[in-house]
């Protein structure tokens, strides 16, 4: 029975704390927009735009030529 008298403050004591944080979620606006996150998977991201290159005039050279050679 005298375990009793520790678990109502302990209980008293949690529920405190949940209102506290409850409220501080509240108060900074996580509840404002709860629909955002999960339509964000339905749609594609906007695709971004490949860097332009200015032409410099020499000729690309991205591939080895000695990748093309048999050994």
């Amino acid at each position: 029975m005298s375990v009793i008298y520790v678990l109502i403050p302990i209980a008293v004591l949690f529920v405190m704390i949940g209102l506290a944080i409850f409220f501080w979620a509240v108060k900074s606006k996580q509840f404002d927009d709860l629909d955002k996150q999960g339509f964000s998977i339905l749609f594609d991201d906007e695709p971004k735009a490949p860097a332009k290159t200015e032409p410099t005039g020499q000729p690309d050279h991205t591939t080895n030529s000695s990748d093309h050679e048999p050994r």
